[in-house]
C-alpha cells in the first residue's frame, strides 16, 4: 500500500487530477497566499487524501479548501 504523502512530485500530476472549480482555487491559493512549490505538494497530496476518503477519482473544489485550510492553520499555529 502506498501512501499520499510519500507520493514523489513527479506522480502528483498522474494522480491528483483536479476538477476546473479546484484548479481555479489552487491558483488562486498561489497567488494569495503566496504558497511555495514545496507547499503546492503538500496541499495536492492532503486533497488527494481528502479525495480518497470520499472515494472520489478527482480532486474537487471543496477538497482543495479543505487542504488549503489544514495548511495554514496548522502553519499559523507554529508562526
Amino acid at each position: 500500500m502506498a501512501y499520499n504523502a510519500y507520493m514523489k512530485s513527479t506522480k502528483l500530476e498522474l494522480y491528483c487530477t483536479l476538477s476546473k472549480e479546484a484548479q481555479e482555487i489552487l491558483k488562486t491559493a498561489i497567488l494569495e497566499l503566496g504558497v511555495s512549490a514545496r507547499a503546492y505538494d503538500k496541499i495536492l497530496k492532503i486533497s488527494r487524501t481528502i479525495a480518497d476518503m470520499e472515494d472520489s477519482t478527482i480532486i474537487d473544489s471543496h477538497h482543495i479548501s479543505e487542504a488549503v485550510g489544514y495548511r495554514y492553520l496548522d502553519k499559523n499555529l507554529w508562526v
